[in-house]
């Protein structure tokens, strides 16, 4: 076609060599000029491909290890020339040099060598500076050049040079890939060189769309999900359903992050980002599962489930007869798989457990907020650094169950109050806009299950009324952070009533 500019001259530096003979081969047998660098060059040679070293080329030896040697204005010059300025040719002609009209990069692997945990010298060595530089000038001056940066363009271009090369518009959007791909190495190192900045100055993150989603929360809005962040929901492998959707996502991401607060086999049931029922049990995760449940039945129907260990045929059972939109689990076992794959309503995830990110953001208008991760120490003893203040002194199952609590509340979205009988949440108040709603919430879920419970709340008790509503209904310890100026009023009724409260000095309040 007539807008397609012929391939004549290309310039090849590749560290992964993947597929370069195939490229290579394709360029000479379409008579194209091949310049080429170090190990790219002798790669080549050896499958017979004609090529010029680039040394040889610029009459400058490759030096300190290959640190330099296309940092030189013969290379430079041959990209950045616009070749439909009679100027910058005459300039190039005058010197002896010729345009390149094809340039193909792949970079230093600098993420894969951190991610590696390769020592700091061997990763500095992995950042790339030529490639960048010819890239970016390639780029730039895509109206004449093309620049390749990327194995999974190599498709594009065996068509290109088939077809007698490539269109304007595809060299602009080439471009668009290298300055990506530059911007997001460069934030890679960047992020590298401030590790142990708690709260950095400066800091950024490149998202890659994954999807494209139905809609958003609502189905006027458009939605679609990027990953870039550490391992998590979004590198998932849906293993049976339909098409995830944008509340499906965030369900599934509150419950696997509930999950992941409990060292032992634990369940957490999700509705619209609040948990509906959560259970641990060292009975195994059907047993978590079963009780779970139990918390809310009603509102479990059309939930999202997710189990921190591996689902057996004795949890996929009992779930099967329930309608729930999402199961989210580090494995299955192939007949409890078999048996859910029956529901065609129901979305399988299968997601590998991973550190949870010491850094949370949350956007807001102009910006982004950044704070650590709210936290719950997965592998203490978390009652040590409790503080009894009231009530005669507790029973081992008594104790088990405040910690169950304590550490369930951090996924129930403020003001939370969460009721829990043997390891098993019983009645759950959230989201309300003052905490006497919240217990009265939780005291109606529980119903009868409330005499004997135990109860945590996510922030101090402002006064004694809301603490009082778990008292009248028969709860019999309680655990919350401390720290109103109306302490001594709350701590007053505790004791009035013989019940044992624990300040934990620690808040868990969850507003998004």
């Amino acid at each position: 076609m007539p807008d397609r500019k012929v391939i004549r001259r290309a310039l090849v530096s590749v560290y992964d060599k993947d597929r370069l003979l195939e490229i290579g081969s394709a360029l000479s047998t379409a008579g194209v000029e091949i310049l080429s660098t170090g190990s790219t060059a002798k790669t080549l040679q050896a499958a017979g491909i004609a090529v010029t070293e680039v040394s040889e080329y610029t009459g400058f030896p490759e030096i300190m290890g290959g640190r330099v040697k296309t940092l030189h204005p013969r290379v430079h010059s041959g990209i950045l020339a616009d070749q439909n300025n009679p100027e910058h040719l005459a300039a190039i002609k005058a010197l002896d040099i010729e345009a390149f009209d094809l340039v193909i990069i792949n970079l230093y692997p600098f993420a894969a060598t951190i991610a590696s945990g390769a020592d700091f010298a061997k990763c500095i060595e992995q950042i790339d500076i030529g490639g960048p530089s010819m890239l970016r000038g390639g780029a730039k001056n895509h109206g004449s050049v093309a620049v390749i940066c990327q194995t999974s363009q190599y498709d594009q271009l065996l068509h290109a040079i088939e077809a007698g090369g490539f269109t304007e518009s595809e060299r602009r959007q080439l471009a668009l890939e290298v300055f990506r791909t530059t911007a997001e190495y460069d934030l890679t190192i960047a992020n590298w060189l401030s590790q142990g900045e708690e709260l950095p100055e400066w800091f950024g993150r490149v998202w890659h769309r994954e999807n494209t989603l139905r809609y958003g929360e609502n189905p006027h809005q458009s939605a679609a999900i990027y990953s870039g962040g550490p391992v998590g929901i979004v590198n998932a492998t849906q293993l049976h359903g339909k098409e995830m959707s944008f509340n499906n996502y965030t369900d599934a991401e509150s419950a696997w992050r509930a999950v992941q607060d409990h060292r032992e086999p634990a369940v957490a049931i999700m509705k619209h980002a609040n948990p509906c029922g959560i259970a641990i049990s060292e009975q195994g995760i059907a047993d978590a599962y079963r009780r779970a449940h139990e918390c809310d039945p009603v509102s479990a129907f059309g939930g999202v489930v997710a189990a921190n260990r591996k689902v057996d045929l004795a949890m996929a059972a009992p779930l099967s007869d329930i309608f729930t939109e999402v199961l989210i689990a580090p494995d299955y076992d192939q007949d409890a798989l078999e048996l859910l794959m029956k529901k065609p309503s129901i979305r399988i995830l299968k997601c590998e457990t991973a550190t949870i990110s010491p850094i949370e953001m949350r956007p807001v208008s102009g910006g982004i907020l950044l704070q650590q991760t709210d936290l719950v120490d997965a592998t203490g003893d978390l009652s040590k650094n409790w503080k009894q203040v009231s009530g005669n002194p507790v029973d081992a199952n008594t104790l088990k169950d405040l910690e169950f609590a304590w550490r369930s509340v951090r996924s129930v979205k403020s003001n939370a109050i969460l009721l829990a009988k043997n390891l098993a949440a019983v009645g759950i108040g959230m989201g309300q806009v003052n905490r006497v709603d919240s217990a009265k919430l939780a005291v109606d879920r529980a119903g009868i299950r409330v005499k004997g419970s135990v109860a945590s709340s996510d922030a101090f008790f402002p006064f004694a009324d809301g603490l009082q509503i778990l008292i009248d209904a028969g709860v019999v310890a309680i655990v919350q952070p401390g720290g109103s100026v109306r302490d001594e009023e709350v701590i007053a009724a505790a004791n009035a009533a013989g019940i044992a409260m624990f300040f934990t000095g620690v808040r868990h309040f969850s507003h998004a």
